[in-house]
């Protein structure tokens, strides 16, 4: 009886210790307030370099530096919030400052939360304005026409190879690669139905491709339907019977669409490029890459030769795609992207080495080199 009633006193000695919800209420308190004092003193300091930066001439988009900052907060992160959760956070605040630098237009392949607007706050955060378009050209078209600052279009899956949308825009309309985003793709269907009452499925051409196995175990006898974007299947989905669509979780949660079955790519593996597209190349950072686009005579050897300037430049390619010109004669534009900076010498010596190898030459630009992202 006197161990069971030092027990309970022990206990209760314990709990009378123990912070009150109250308590651990006012510490957070107290934090938040240290935390917009610290957050507004960053945003200070980032002001003054945006000022340095605008009477340099300086571009206030800086990705290279910004995920510089990044991986620094990431590696001094201990938990318990996910590297995710310290990314976002400090995506946002970055994005803020910068919106406080310039306020920046970004173009992207709409409607909202397809994969390009993903990869548009990816790359961006939300303090920017995202400004939906209908097509890929029509992105090209708003840089063009100083419409937007940036624009971000996907250039090759690792499923499906090349967009061709956009190697197309780059033979067309002059625009520079200053930054890429590599976006790890999760496929779901979503609907409002039940699974088995899916009579048609609705995406863009890629995705569809990318789920085709799973499709055909899982759904053998729907329909695919092609449109233009998974946001447009997950607004169809919303509204018609027996539909679903094959599109981001964050489209299924805009659209208010149940998830049928989730991560359903072929490819667990699955990864889609993102270039961000702009007037001016980036700037160097130590760890680039630089794309090329050219056209070699029609004649035994000429491509060879081309290829050989990388070698001779001990210069390591990264991407090499071949798309056909639309003009009569026919003919081949060829689109490389190798290791290094245009301003570096070796770089730069390729270049030139190229030029007198080649019927035409673009740079299309240099850009710091990124870790794909969930």
């Amino acid at each position: 009886m006197a161990k069971e009633k030092a027990g309970k006193k022990g206990a209760t000695t314990a709990s009378s210790r123990a912070p009150s919800i109250a308590a651990l209420r006012t510490k957070i308190d107290r934090v938040d307030q240290e935390l917009v004092k610290l957050m507004n003193e960053r945003a200070k300091i980032a002001l003054e370099i945006g000022k340095i930066k605008n009477d340099s001439g300086i571009c206030a988009y800086a990705p290279a530096r910004e995920d510089e900052v990044l991986s620094r907060v990431l590696a001094l992160s201990k938990g318990p919030l996910s590297d995710r959760c310290v990314r976002a956070v400090f995506r946002e605040l970055i994005s803020g400052s910068r919106s406080l630098e310039k306020d920046l237009r970004v173009a992207y392949l709409g409607p909202a939360y397809s994969y390009s607007h993903l990869a548009a706050i990816h790359r961006f955060g939300q303090s920017v304005e995202l400004v939906p378009v209908n097509s890929i050209p029509a992105v090209f078209e708003e840089i063009n026409r100083r419409h937007a600052d940036f624009g971000i279009v996907p250039i090759e899956n690792s499923t499906d190879g090349r967009v061709g949308d956009t190697l197309d825009m780059f033979a067309r309309l002059p625009a520079h690669i200053c930054g890429e985003v590599q976006l790890r793709i999760h496929h779901n269907l979503l609907g409002k139905c039940a699974r088995a009452e899916v009579e048609e499925v609705y995406s863009k051409p890629q995705a569809l491709s990318q789920c085709r196995n799973w499709l055909a175990r899982h759904l053998p006898g729907a329909r695919t339907i092609e449109v233009t974007s998974t946001s447009t299947a997950a607004q169809l989905a919303q509204d018609k019977p027996g539909a679903a669509a094959i599109a981001s979780l964050q489209a299924g949660v805009h659209y208010g669409l149940d998830v049928l079955a989730a991560d359903i790519e072929d490819n667990k593996g699955n990864l889609t490029r993102f270039a961000v597209i702009g007037d001016d190349t980036g700037p160097r950072s130590g760890n680039d890459k630089c794309a090329l686009m050219f056209e070699v005579a029609h004649q035994p050897g000429a491509l060879a030769d081309a290829m050989n300037v990388f070698k001779r430049n001990r210069l390591n390619l990264t991407w090499i795609e071949s798309f056909p010109i639309a003009r009569p004669e026919g003919g081949y534009l060829f689109f490389v992207e190798l290791e290094g900076h245009e301003v570096d010498a070796r770089v730069r010596r390729a270049i030139t080495a190229l030029e007198r190898k080649t019927v035409r030459l673009e740079v299309l630009g240099s850009y710091a080199r990124m870790t794909p992202v969930e």
